[in-house]
């Protein structure tokens, strides 16, 4: 099993994170960790995002990788911050080469079949299916993913506690990702464990 895999197997929902506080960036870590759900996503959307991710990682369990991923730069900087996998919300054969030469889990975003098959080419398996719901939900997943057996999925965009059962359900999709599990701007971080303790065991729909 390739480590994107193993990590994609964790956890149902993989929380994906905007930091703008790095006072909250431990204690969020501890919450959604306590309650379940220890791959922590943290976009590079914020100029904290680098410290949040290594204040993260000085959580017992707690596995963090950076989102939002654009290019070398940011994915050489992500790594020295401590991350240990990459997101992207697309795929360029640039990221895909960085990605190898620091020997680090990327999963990828696509939104259609030509973007699998550029992606196979370059030895990929594993894709975040991105934006998930304003590309076409659940149905439209599963059309495109029917002629490509041996790829796996992460379906983020647009994902929702109401939602995310019905993408679990699907064969090809692995876990999902949500940023709900942590409200934008919050300091209730009982919440936040309640919250990824409620998805950690979200039931297929």
């Amino acid at each position: 099993m390739k480590p994107i895999e193993k990590l994609m197997r964790t956890a149902p929902v993989i929380p994906v994170l905007v930091i703008d506080d790095v006072a909250t960036a431990r204690p969020i870590a501890e919450a959604l960790v306590a309650g379940g759900l220890p791959i922590l996503e943290v976009t590079l959307r914020t100029d904290c995002a680098l410290e949040a991710i290594a204040e993260m990682k000085k959580v017992d369990g707690a596995i963090v990788g950076a989102g939002t991923v654009l290019n070398d730069a940011q994915l050489t900087s992500a790594i020295d911050a401590g991350s240990e996998f990459i997101v992207s919300p697309g795929l360029t054969e640039a990221l895909v080469e960085s990605a190898l030469k620091h020997d680090v889990p990327l999963l990828p975003g696509i939104s259609n079949a030509s973007d699998i098959m550029r992606g196979m080419d370059m030895g990929l398996r594993h894709f975040k299916f991105f934006p998930a719901e304003a590309s076409g939900g659940t149905a439209a997943l599963k059309a495109i993913a029917a002629p490509f057996k041996d790829c796996l999925f992460c379906p983020t965009g647009g994902i929702g506690p109401k939602t995310a059962g019905d993408w679990l359900a699907l064969d090809a999709v692995l876990c999902v990702g949500g940023s709900w599990v942590v409200p934008k701007g919050t300091i209730d971080f009982d919440l936040v464990k309640q919250l990824a303790r409620t998805a950690s065991s979200i039931q297929l729909n």
